[in-house]
């Protein structure tokens, strides 16, 4: 059903923004979440925490002239409870169906789509490179990217599609030109911003080791070979050839401070390595991806940070509130980073989550094989992103 399809219900329920929401989970304290939504979105994605009780009951039962009391007899009525749904027509009915037994609801504006819109900002303070370090963080995802910037120019590093507006109002705000727009691989969890912001004159660049998987527009930006460099006011980005997710998986080691992992290495976790190749091709990637953490990460000086393109509910973050950390606490917390070759192999290929939302369609859109709106596009990457290769923190193992 469409959101207008649904009946208005009697009683006045407020509404509560997606905004509102997380600073009271982020604030600690408790909150109780009704998802209306079908049970299959709700076990593949919702929101959760420690502070979070989440039940789910969908939107059709309450559809019924009658609403069994069995239905509903998880709900509490002896405390606040947000109702959400996809996009907020159903939650909306619903809050108001509970709100006229008596329940204290509100529901949530525009439902998991808004959850989806929130994209936060935190500057990462132990970056000690030259100029500024930003993370942009993606509760509902887990996606993250960075912005450097420096003597009024600036370098993003993995933007999404569904956020270009808003890396050239932060540039503007900072008073800092846009000059380059970097993506560290093919992404298969969300639609890469790169050639949005190359059409709105940043310069977009990609991985070369990522234009034989098929890339369609390789011509028309500029492509970035292992070694290369990007300079940005004081700061030196330089190009580091890391496959293994992905046979273009490129990290940025932005001024010998931070190294944006893409999704080779998270803090929490390690690179899948399925996503290219499927299961056959998994083994082999695995070992290149152990030849290109032994060689080309973990040769780093320990307090080099690492900050990834995703993180996921296993993760803590740094007291900065980013999700980096230095790699020599990440080799103490990790044990896999200190594994032999087979053993990380047969350790990273046990445990590996579901492969993202449309991870298929995402892959061609990104490549340029699929040409999508942006309502489709935003649509197509609603979910986790489901890029590491363990459903649990390999930290502190």
């Amino acid at each position: 059903m469409n959101a207008e399809d649904f009946p208005t219900p009697d009683a006045d329920v407020e509404s509560v923004t997606p905004e509102t929401l997380k600073s009271r989970i982020d604030d600690g304290g408790s909150v109780t979440i009704l998802d209306a939504r079908m049970s299959g979105d709700y076990e593949e994605w919702h929101i959760d925490g420690e502070n979070v009780e989440s039940i789910n009951v969908p939107y059709f039962h309450f559809l019924e002239d009658e609403l069994d009391a069995d239905i509903i007899a998880d709900v509490p009525d002896d405390r606040e409870v947000t109702v959400l749904c996809a996009k907020g027509g159903a939650s909306e009915y619903v809050a108001g169906t509970l709100a006229e037994r008596g329940y204290d609801v509100h529901h949530l504006e525009d439902g998991m789509n808004g959850w989806a819109r929130i994209y936060e900002t935190v500057e990462v303070t132990g970056y000690d490179g030259a100029g500024t370090l930003l993370q942009y963080q993606r509760p509902s995802s887990g996606c993250l990217g960075y912005l450097v910037y420096d003597e009024g120019e600036a370098a993003i590093i993995d933007p999404l599609r569904a956020f270009t507006d808003r890396y050239l109002d932060d540039a503007d705000e900072l008073d800092v030109d846009l000059n380059y727009a970097l993506d560290t691989h093919i992404h298969a969890d969300h639609i890469s911003g790169v050639r949005d912001l190359d059409a709105a004159g940043v310069e977009g660049v990609i991985p070369a080791a990522a234009v034989d998987r098929g890339v369609t527009y390789a011509d028309d930006l500029t492509t970035a070979e292992d070694g290369d460099t990007f300079e940005v006011g004081d700061v030196t980005i330089e190009t580091v050839a890391t496959p293994g997710h992905t046979t273009g998986m490129t990290s940025y080691l932005i001024d010998d401070s931070l190294l944006a992992t893409g999704d080779g290495l998270f803090i929490e976790s390690v690179a899948r390595p399925d996503l290219e190749e499927g299961d056959e091709g998994a083994p082999d990637a695995a070992r290149m991806l152990y030849e290109s953490l032994q060689e080309r990460v973990l040769t780093l000086p320990d307090d080099t940070l690492i900050g990834g393109a995703h993180f996921s509910d296993a993760a803590e973050p740094a007291s900065d509130g980013s999700y980096t950390a230095p790699i020599g606490q990440l080799v103490e917390e990790m044990d896999a980073l200190s594994m032999d070759e087979d053993d990380f192999v047969e350790t990273i290929l046990a445990d590996m989550p579901p492969r993202p939302a449309n991870y298929e369609d995402i892959i061609a859109t990104n490549l340029g094989q699929n040409a999508v709106d942006d309502e489709e596009a935003f649509t197509l990457e609603l979910g986790p992103n489901n890029c590491a290769a363990s459903q649990e923190s390999l930290a502190g193992d």
